[in-house]
């Protein structure tokens, strides 16, 4: 399995007024293809910056940056989203799905970007969502699913373009514990396929379902360790 994140002495540096703010200094590592990596890191750590960078949101202020053999560091705002819709599938704390929208609809967006055909657009759509147990749930709006079926159903919108990496931030942060292990097992399934993951975090005991943790602090990585101690999730039937 190749590299497909290399990142070398990237820093990011925010103007706030007359004050000068060090998100991020010297930040070098490398995510091999494949791999379960956790960010962690208190508030102002500058793990939701990294994530930014590594999920071409943002560029960094100095070092380069390297997704999968495109050097991003240095592209304009229209050349990272092409990068983002191609290369990345997002997954976010409050699930950013389209209310008005089907679960279907949700899932097919990006592939409107993409350029597919109407026709193609639902059959893919169709399959990713039965791939994360919600098949039944395609004619659905979000007001009328579960917030664990919405963070399936935004999981799936991250899948459809078979992303090289799914970017994960707070995954479960709106939702129960019993609901957020369901989800965790999910994220350990996509895993197991092959699919590359890095997960923003704050909690210890959601980091460890991760099988790589690095530590953020002050801008800079405290410890970037493999973790001994996965934590192994039951997996929710509808999706064994």
């Amino acid at each position: 399995m190749g590299k497909i994140i290399e990142t070398t002495e990237i820093s990011k540096v925010y103007q706030m007024g007359t004050q000068t703010v060090r998100a991020l200094q010297s930040v070098s590592m490398e995510i091999n293809e494949g791999e379960y990596v956790a960010f962690m890191g208190p508030s102002g750590s500058g793990k939701s910056t990294l994530m930014n960078i590594i999920g071409c949101l943002d560029t960094p202020t100095d070092g380069k940056y390297v997704l999968n053999n495109h050097d991003v560091s240095d592209l304009t705002e229209n050349e990272l989203a092409e990068i983002r819709n191609k290369e990345i599938g997002f997954v976010f704390q409050t699930f950013n799905l389209l209310p008005r929208a089907s679960a279907l609809e949700n899932v097919a967006l990006p592939l409107i970007y993409a350029g597919y055909g109407k026709y193609d657009r639902e059959e893919i759509a169709m399959e990713t969502l039965e791939s994360v147990g919600l098949g039944d749930r395609a004619d659905h709006k979000p007001n009328e699913l579960s917030g664990g079926q919405r963070q399936r159903v935004a999981i799936a919108r991250a899948l459809v373009n078979k992303p090289s990496i799914i970017l994960a931030d707070e995954p479960t942060g709106n939702l129960d514990s019993k609901t957020s292990s369901e989800i965790m097992g999910l994220f350990h399934l996509l895993h197991e396929k092959g699919n590359t993951i890095i997960m923003v975090t704050h909690e210890d005991d959601i980091a460890h379902y991760a099988h790589r943790i690095i530590r953020l602090r002050d801008g800079l990585v405290e410890t970037d360790e493999v973790n001994k101690d996965v934590t192994r999730s039951v997996l929710p039937a509808e999706v064994e």
